[in-house]
Parts: structure tokens; C-alpha cells; sequence
């Protein structure tokens, strides 16, 4: 049976996707061929939205997907991103907007990608050096190009939302959300629906400490991004293990896991929310999927949204939803 569908802005894409970036980075040691079975069995259960990026792996993520792409290109909603710069040892070291910048990276993905197309276009984050309207107009010759069949945004504000559908339609935008991220509820929300933007929660499980698999204990390797994440750190993590405790009585209500509960309270906000949680592994990748089939009551939802994490998200937070400077009459 596949999976429900819903619509990001004109794009329809499975209920819920796969973030690919952990298959490459971030999260311990690549492992090709668990990633290539997990993939496969995404595709296979109607998991169908894929979200990779440039970024990720210096292009290994891309690369990666090209080897399912190669025989279910047509199963697929393909989307990628463009933005981030990789720094000389490997790590994000900037951001590029230009509108130079846009052809360059969509052409170089399209070939790790081995595709002629993609189905979502990214800006992986705004840069504050360019105007929003310059990078969105660049994007949208890519539409007309034949290169990108949608556009989106990741990380965007609202206003800078509302600079960027002057120039083209934006489909989605993609932000950190989830039970211990909620900034963007009170402003970006609204805005993106008001918009008809749809919602791509990243991050969807709290990088995994909302699932009730991360402790105290839990050992965080040198390859592993969250060994220097505010909230994985000492009192922060202790505090954050007491509010997932909420979640697992909830879980436990119900007959679930705590992060099919994460899930199922994304679920919930709306229909124009699509969770990409991320994983390499096919029994997490199951056990995700299963959360469409996890109804919460209200008070259940009322519970959940009185959490609140111990932590910043990152450990320096300045280029976070820039906003970027008006483009030049």
C-alpha cells in the first residue's frame, strides 16, 4: 500500500520523506550498502521524497542516491540544495547566494545525481551578502531551464519569504522543527501557509534525542555533529532526557515509540507538513513510517507543546535566518 500523499505548494510528495544527509555525514561512519538498502526499501514502502545536498559528503550524498536513482529515477521526488560552502577541511565554511553561484552548483548536483532534473530546488540558507530576490530570480531561470521543476528555501524568515515569491513561486521551505525546535511557529508558520508554502520539518526527532535511544551514556564519536551541540551537553542534556520522558509517557499511552510520537505531533499541525526524519537504517525507517498511523488526542498535542528544550541548537547561531539586504532599485 503506499503511503498518503500531500501537496507542498503544487507538489505532491509522500506524507512523510527521508533526509539523506546522515547516509554521508554528521552521524558516525558512511555505510554504503546499509544506505542503499534503506533507500531501496523507502522507495519500496512508499517512502518516495528524498532530500539530499551538495553539501553533504562533498557531493557523496548525491553520488549515493544516484545508484537507486539510476533504475527508480521515476518512483522519486528528488529534492537537493545549493548555499552552504565547504571549507578546506570538509566542514560547512560559508554561505553563496549569487545568482552565478545557482547555475554552477545545479548543474555540477545534476551530474553527481546522474539526472536531468530535479523536483525541488533549495537555497540551503539565505545569504546575507546577496538579495533573496537575486538568488530566487537565478533559481527561477533554472525553471525555465528545464533543470528544476520547483524552488525552495531552507531556513528563511518570514519577510524574507515574502521578498522571494516576488520572483518566483516557493514550493517549500525546509526548517529545523520539531518538538524541541519551535521558533518558527509564532511568525514563519503563518507566513509560509499564508503564502501557500508547504513545510518540511528537518530534524524532525530532535537528531534523535526525542526517539528515548540517546542517555547520559550515549557516546558521541569525532565524526558525530552533536558532540558539540549546546543541547547534547551536560545540564542541557540532562534537562532535555527529563521533557523526553514526557514523550515516552505519551508513547507508552498509546502503545507506540516516543518518536512516533515526535512524528505524529509534526503530523498534526497540518497538512502541508511533511517530516523528513533521517536514517540509515531500515528498521528506524519502519518504525518512522509507522507514525502515520499514530493518532494523538488533543490533550495529547496540548502535553507535547508545553515542552521546551535546555540549549541552543547550535553552537554559534549568528547565520541563522539572516535576514538579506534589499536588492538595489
Amino acid at each position: 500500500m503506499p503511503l498518503p500523499t500531500r501537496t507542498l505548494g503544487s507538489l505532491t510528495v509522500s506524507a512523510l520523506g527521508l533526509g539523506c544527509m546522515g547516509m554521508s555525514q554528521a552521524y558516525g561512519p558512511a555505510d554504503r550498502d546499509a544506505s542503499l538498502a534503506t533507500l531501496n526499501r523507502a522507495i519500496d514502502i512508499g517512502v518516495t521524497f528524498l532530500d539530499t545536498a551538495d553539501v553533504y559528503g562533498s557531493g557523496h550524498n548525491e553520488e549515493l542516491l544516484a545508484e537507486v536513482l539510476r533504475t527508480r529515477r521515476d518512483e522519486v521526488v528528488l529534492a537537493t540544495k545549493f548555499g552552504i560552502v565547504v571549507g578546506s577541511d570538509g566542514r560547512p565554511g560559508g554561505l553563496d547566494g549569487r545568482p552565478e553561484r545557482a547555475r554552477e552548483a545545479c548543474e555540477a548536483s545534476l551530474r553527481r545525481l546522474g539526472v536531468d532534473h530535479v523536483d525541488l530546488y533549495y537555497l540551503h540558507r539565505p545569504d546575507p551578502t546577496v538579495p533573496i530576490e537575486d538568488s530566487v530570480g537565478a533559481m527561477a531561470e533554472l525553471v525555465q531551464a528545464g533543470l528544476v521543476r520547483h524552488l525552495g528555501l531552507s531556513e528563511a524568515t518570514a519577510p524574507t519569504l515574502r521578498r522571494a515569491v516576488t520572483e518566483h513561486p516557493i514550493a517549500a521551505l525546509q526548517s529545523e522543527w520539531s518538538l524541541f525546535t519551535r521558533e518558527l511557529e509564532d511568525d514563519v508558520v503563518p507566513t509560509a501557509r499564508e503564502l501557500g508554502i508547504g513545510l518540511v520539518p528537518f530534524s524532525p526527532l530532535g537528531r534523535a534525542i526525542l526517539t528515548g535511544r540517546v542517555s547520559g551514556d550515549t557516546p558521541l564519536g569525532d565524526k558525530d555533529m552533536r558532540a558539540t551541540m549546546p543541547r547534547f551537553q551536560g545540564e542541557n542534556l540532562a534537562r532535555n532526557l527529563t521533557a523526553v520522558e514526557t514523550v515516552a509517557e505519551v508513547a507508552r499511552e498509546h502503545g507506540v515509540t516516543p518518536g512516533q510520537v515526535a512524528l505524529a505531533w509534526l503530523l498534526a499541525k497540518g497538512d502541508d507538513v511533511v517530516p523528513i526524519p533521517g536514517t540509515k537504517r531500515i528498521e528506524y525507517l519502519e518504525e518512522n513510517a509507522a507514525a502515520l498511523d499514530v493518532t494523538l488526542t488533543d490533550a495529547d498535542v496540548a502535553r507535547l507543546d508545553a515542552l521546551r528544550p535546555a540549549g541552543e541548537r547550535y553552537p554559534d547561531m549568528s547565520r541563522v535566518g539572516h535576514e538579506t539586504p534589499e536588492r538595489a532599485a
